[in-house]
């Protein structure tokens, strides 16, 4: 009788000693023996304690931050750039048993296609096309990783730090940029300028007295302090046309 409850007891315990739990975003991969046997889904599961073995993959997408890593571009300036990898678990068991540890190689194959990447092209091309650069990285990376059952799902390149003297150097190429911009600018604007008084002054100068008439509002807006004197340098336009008149006059 007490042989029975010994083994009444064995039992139980080797039969709640079997059972796991595996959460939704996790897959248990099932070694028999040591030798790969099935995977299975989430749920209440239970395996044979002494001749099986179970490991939890979470298929969640993984975060992992590359820490700044020294580069050289194509035209031979050192930059230091840190990077983020977004990837997850398509396959349990060949992560498992592909590699030892996916998310360490994951992480150390983006490093050096980042490095691959980043030495192929130069500083200029590094720093207005960094979306495209890290698409060729994760493509890189997907075609290595794809035995392993891993997906990368997006690679972002976070930060390009430059040399110091790299960095005043651009500073002063960005000034002189805004200054010949300034320029042209402003020559436009008067060259645009000098065109509308070009094309008034050959308005007023179709009518008789136009200019002369001109000349006199401008001097009227003046309105000179009575404590100051003021020359003006007349235009013969308007000699000419008291000239005009005094014969008028003459002539009646």
């Amino acid at each position: 009788m007490g042989f029975l409850i010994f083994l009444f007891v064995l039992i139980v315990i080797f039969g709640l000693g079997g059972l796991r739990v595996i959460n939704q975003y996790e897959r248990g991969v099932i070694l028999t023996f040591g030798k790969y046997s099935k995977t299975i889904e989430p749920g209440l599961r239970w395996i044979f304690i002494i001749v099986q073995r179970m490991i939890k993959v979470d298929i969640r997408i993984n975060t992992v931050d590359i820490p700044r890593q020294e580069a050289i571009t194509k035209d031979n300036v050192p930059v230091g750039i840190n990077a983020v990898v977004y990837f997850k678990v398509e396959k349990a068991a060949d992560a498992v048993l592909k590699v030892e540890n996916y998310s360490y190689a994951v992480t150390q194959y983006a490093l050096a296609a980042l490095r691959d990447v980043i030495g192929g092209v130069e500083l200029d091309t590094l720093l207005a096309e960094r979306e495209a650069l890290a698409a060729e990285i994760k493509k890189n990376v997907d075609v290595a990783i794809e035995p392993w059952g891993v997906d990368v799902t997006a690679i972002k390149i976070q930060d390009i730090e430059l040399p110091a003297a790299m960095k005043r150097a651009m500073a002063a190429q960005a000034e002189s940029e805004r200054e010949k911009r300034a320029i042209i600018i402003k020559a436009d604007g008067e060259m645009k300028a000098a065109e509308n008084i070009r094309k008034a002054a050959e308005i007023l100068g179709s009518i008789p007295g136009g200019l002369s008439l001109r000349t006199l509002e401008t001097i009227e807006k003046l309105q000179p302090d009575p404590s100051k004197t003021i020359l003006f340098a007349l235009p013969i336009e308007i000699l000419e046309g008291v000239k005009a008149i005094i014969n008028s006059r003459k002539e009646k």
